[in-house]
């Protein structure tokens, strides 16, 4: 847990898993909210033209993070099909089980092996075992198939931040921000933690800051900011003398910051 005040801490950075197609995955989780489940349609009933198929059923759970109940449905349906055995690999996931998980993403590699949403699934699983080299060659073989990923890039980026290599993690970062500046968002994906220790989390929070400045966002750069300081890996002396956030020295939440950092 990071030590700053919780109502103002950002989203820790994270690896993230595609649940859906990327452009249309806010729109899908809020549509799959609405397909009833089994329980569902016994207490409301549906319209006599409505029927549910297993995927759907097992979205709505998914939707909802009944993983269990999710799964069950998933193995119901089509087993030919690389959505299913994705979708149900996330839930896995999800459930802190990344053996199944690993498992279900490798079959649904095996129906669809262009499939960049997979290869970063299966991407994010290596990552959270460590075994990073494996993880970066499958981020880049996900970003060969679907170049314009802002999610990915940034999955990519995370990765390399981990192993130190803050330059080129930035470069990814850079990237992703100018595909999507908003990618850094909890939002449109599931959410994966990212096991990176407390230096690594402060160097991230530092970049993300100077990315956000260069982007004009400048209550998130701040709150990057806080984080980074937060985790020991910057001093307020060091905030002020890196020209990178100069165009913050005006701003009263930055000042205000600053001033509580030198208190501490």
């Amino acid at each position: 847990m990071h030590r700053s005040d919780p109502s103002r801490r950002m989203p820790a950075i994270a690896l993230f898993v595609v649940m859906f197609c990327e452009p249309l995955v806010i729109c899908a989780q809020r549509d799959l909210r609405g397909v009833p489940t089994a329980a569902d349609t016994e207490t409301q009933g549906t319209t006599p033209d409505f029927h549910p198929t297993h995927e759907q059923i097992g979205d709505a759970l998914l939707a909802h993070q009944r993983f269990q109940e999710a799964i069950a449905e998933y193995k119901q349906a089509p087993q030919n099909s690389a959505d299913v055995w994705n979708k149900m690999g996330i839930a896995y996931q999800l459930m802190s089980d990344p053996k199944d998980a690993e498992h279900c993403y490798q079959e649904a590699f095996r129906r669809n092996p262009k499939n960049a949403h997979v290869v970063n699934n299966l991407a994010t699983i290596y990552d959270s075992e460590k075994e990073y080299r494996k993880a970066e060659h499958l981020y880049r073989k996900s970003l060969k198939l679907d170049p314009n990923s802002a999610l990915v890039t940034k999955n990519l980026g995370t990765n390399l931040m981990t192993r130190h290599k803050y330059k080129e993690g930035w470069a990814e970062y850079k990237r992703a921000l100018e595909l999507d500046p908003r990618i850094f968002d909890e939002r449109g994906a599931s959410l994966v933690e990212n096991t990176a220790s407390l230096q690594d989390r402060g160097a991230m929070n530092y970049y993300m800051a100077k990315g956000c400045v260069q982007a004009g966002l400048t209550d998130r750069a701040i709150q990057y900011l806080r984080l980074a300081m937060s985790e020991g890996y910057l001093s307020p002396k060091k905030v002020a003398e890196d020209s990178s956030f100069s165009a913050l020295h005006g701003n009263p939440t930055f000042q205000k910051l600053m001033a509580e950092q030198r208190e501490q």
